[in-house]
């Protein structure tokens, strides 16, 4: 029986878009308050009537959110453009070797925006 869970996050980061033109906003450095949704499917382990533990998602994205949690993300290696759509895909390459029931992830920049991978 195949179970979809849902683990929350949220980070801070600085960014900037440097493929903007000058003029847009987003071609200046600025943050967000990002909310990361990691969605992962499996089936229930029928002793324990879990699929994973929630404890055991976070154990798993520590290190990678210390990675990307109030730091400059263009710095980071593979974020030179920071998109949220760019965000999204290097969290789930990233996290996806230690969850291999991962299968999506969905990146909020503000309360009215969200974008997913894979869609």
């Amino acid at each position: 029986m195949k179970f979809e869970l849902k683990q929350h996050f949220q980070i801070e980061s600085a960014r900037f878009l440097p493929h903007l033109p000058p003029s847009h906003p987003c071609s200046r450095m600025h943050g967000h308050s990002f909310k990361i949704v990691l969605t992962l499917v499996g089936d229930l382990d029928p002793k324990i009537g879990w699929v994973i533990d929630y404890n055991d998602i976070q154990a798993h994205m520590k290190p990678l959110l210390a990675l990307i949690d109030h730091r400059v993300l263009n710095e980071v290696e593979g974020l030179e453009n920071p998109t949220s759509e760019l965000l999204a895909k290097w969290i789930f390459d990233k996290a996806r070797a230690s969850l291999p029931m991962l299968t999506r992830v969905s990146v909020a920049e503000t309360p009215l925006t969200e974008c997913s991978y894979p869609a």
